[in-house]
């Protein structure tokens, strides 16, 4: 295991993370984390045990939860300055499905990021949506209730919401959680195709042994940076 050491900070790189702390009730659960991510476009598993603070640590990247200290940044701006080119996908247990929209209703909600919350989703923002359900397979279950779908057709809208982002950083919160071997695949053939078009997706993992075979970056947490880098060297 490469032991982490701290890094000379990259302006270009899509994911900068520099003195990190989260802490609920003064009581730490992120302390001083530090990496950067590649220059070029990446799939970085965040991979540790139970309480490790794998989603505090992209929610706090997102301004979802209070940072303590440090500074997050995206080629050398602010988070906060560059919220159009971030996209996310959260854990299925965080989501309402019985709300009632359809398949593409939620895509659709991608749009709003780039058209700005006071403006209608167009003709051409529900063309995009369909392609992007096109993209995960679902194109024909547009028009169904997303309560009707089952988890893993489910997991597959919230990833067509975030290509309808048309993000450039994704992160995204154990996407591969409660879903079959079969959508597990389709899923992570999706994120190699968004990497190929120049993205960097983080993804917080819980299956050690299978990050070799799936992903580029590995980081190792557990309330701290332990480990990281490429994932045949870590």
């Amino acid at each position: 295991m490469t032991p982490i050491h701290r890094p000379e900070h990259s302006t270009n790189s899509p994911l900068s993370i520099h003195a990190m702390t989260v802490a609920y009730d003064r009581k730490p659960v992120l302390w001083d984390v530090d990496y950067d991510a590649p220059e070029n476009p990446q799939l970085i598993a965040i991979v540790g045990p139970n309480g490790a603070g794998k989603s505090t640590l992209i929610k706090a990247c997102l301004g979802l939860v209070p940072r303590a200290s440090g500074l997050v940044a995206f080629r050398g701006q602010p988070l906060d300055a560059v919220r159009s080119e971030i996209g996310y996908v959260p854990q299925r247990e965080s989501v309402d499905w019985e709300f009632p929209v359809t398949a593409l209703d939620v895509v659709c909600m991608g749009r709003y990021r780039k058209l700005g919350w006071f403006r209608q989703v167009g003709k051409k923002d529900r063309q995009e949506a369909k392609v992007c359900l096109d993209r995960v397979g679902l194109a024909d279950l547009a028009d169904r209730q997303i309560r009707q779908l089952s988890g893993g057709q489910q997991q597959r809208v919230f990833l067509a919401r975030a290509l309808a982002q048309e993000a450039r950083l994704y992160f995204m919160d154990e996407p591969f959680a409660g879903v079959d071997a079969a959508t597990e695949q389709a899923i992570l053939e999706v994120l190699r195709e968004m990497k190929s078009e120049g993205r960097t997706i983080v993804v917080v993992h819980h299956d050690l042994q299978t990050v070799p075979a799936s992903f580029d970056e590995v980081i190792l947490l557990n309330m701290r940076v332990v480990a990281s880098g490429p994932v045949g060297e870590v």
